[in-house]
């Protein structure tokens, strides 16, 4: 029997201030920075992170000084910790903060969704009234299932964007099959087999998102090469480029979008857990390829984030695979010979290497299911029933992070 686990996903919305207001955001969302820059430069001198009840001690009263809430104060700490941590993880030098952004804890502030209103706390116990720019595709987190919880707010390029973090209680699905899925440049492919490894369907699911993204991103690196040294300089060649990147990361992101919702629901009839490649170094491995610049626009990895996210909501299990050698193995123990290099003989079939490798990508991961490695208790600290990589560090409850700036 499963267990419930938790998912988590993020609203982008922007918010426009009444007159007066935006200021007052602005002053706030200043002295938070430069507050948590000022925990930063202290911890940064010191051999070993303090904990956060040392730096309540080293901190409280002069944040609060500064006309902080104590709520404020908690979540700077978090957040210097959080950058101070990564940055020398990294190996990196000390970290200068120029963003305006405040995470904004529950106590601080106060939403009202029927009417889009959001009311802040700021500086000195003052509080300002955000108007949200609502869209429908929101309101799916208005039917009582999700609830809300620490949201965040930045100010960048004269717009307030508020993140809305909404959570709710899954109960994941007893599987009936597994899907392998193999994502390509310009499809995917998917295999279901049933829990015996018979096969039970296959398909393709096209689209061109890919290749426009390519050819804007070539666009713009075209531009740069007519105008090696000038382009920075000159207003149209900047703007051009702006547009053709910005338009190429959309399209993306639709992409993403399209093809996740399409997987959740053929997994969804088929009663199927999603077996997705393990392709953690695929752009270590592309690093001098004459592809490398290719590859880095594919968006498996968003793929696969929002295929986990749309799949948790459904109570779908996701889990990955190691996808070495998956399209050159016989799936069914037939004779498998290559055609060309998109073509191959199985048996007496003619199929293609995608099919092989959403195939074996199904069958793997029912051996996956099937073996010690991974159970579908989230007690097991050796792999979580369901998880975003395979070395999950809290098998106990799994939450996906997932931006919702889609329309």
């Amino acid at each position: 029997m499963s267990l419930p686990v938790r998912a988590r996903a993020t609203a982008r919305v922007e918010a426009v201030a009444p007159e007066g207001g935006e200021g007052l955001l602005l002053e706030f969302l200043k002295a938070y920075r430069d507050a948590v820059q000022l925990v930063v430069n202290e911890v940064w001198k010191l051999d070993k992170t303090p904990s956060t009840k040392k730096l309540h001690v080293m901190f409280y009263s002069k944040l609060r000084a500064l006309g902080f809430r104590a709520h404020h104060v908690s979540e700077i700490y978090k957040r210097a910790r959080e950058v101070v941590e990564a940055t020398k993880r990294n190996r990196g030098s000390k970290p200068v903060l120029k963003k305006l952004t405040a995470r904004i804890s529950t106590y601080d502030y106060k939403v009202d969704l029927n009417a889009r209103t959001l009311r802040l706390a700021v500086l000195n116990g003052h509080w300002v009234e955000l108007k949200l720019k609502w869209f429908s595709y929101l309101d799916k987190y208005l039917d009582g299932s999700w609830r809300l919880g620490e949201i965040q707010v930045s100010y960048r390029n004269g717009k307030i964007v508020v993140y809305l973090t909404f959570s709710k209680e899954v109960k994941l699905r007893e599987p009936e099959t597994v899907m392998g899925v193999d994502i390509n440049f310009n499809n995917i492919t998917y295999t279901v087999v049933n829990l015996d490894g018979r096969l039970v369907s296959m398909g393709v699911i096209p689209f061109k998102g890919l290749s426009r993204a390519l050819h804007l991103k070539k666009l713009a690196e075209e531009l740069q090469e007519r105008h090696p040294k000038s382009w920075r300089f000159l207003r149209w060649a900047r703007r051009a480029r702006a547009r053709w990147l910005s338009r190429a990361r959309n399209i993306l992101i639709d992409t993403a979008h399209y093809v996740a919702k399409k997987i959740v629901e053929i997994a969804r009839e088929y009663g199927a857990v999603i077996a997705l490649e393990d392709l953690e170094k695929l752009r270590e491995r592309a690093n001098g390829s004459r592809l490398s610049w290719e590859l880095q626009l594919w968006c498996y990895r968003r793929v696969q984030s929002y295929t986990e996210y749309k799949a948790l909501v459904e109570g779908i299990k996701v889990l990955y695979v190691d996808p070495r050698g998956t399209s050159k193995t016989p799936p069914n123990g037939k004779p498998l010979v290559f055609i060309n290099y998109r073509f191959a003989k199985l048996g007496d079939t003619v199929t293609t290497r995608d099919v092989v490798a959403s195939w074996n990508l199904a069958l793997r991961g029912l051996r996956q299911m099937r073996g010690s490695r991974v159970t579908w208790s989230p007690d097991s600290s050796a792999g979580a029933g369901m998880r975003t990589r395979p070395n999950a560090e809290n098998p106990g409850m799994y939450s996906q992070v997932f931006t919702d700036n889609y329309k």
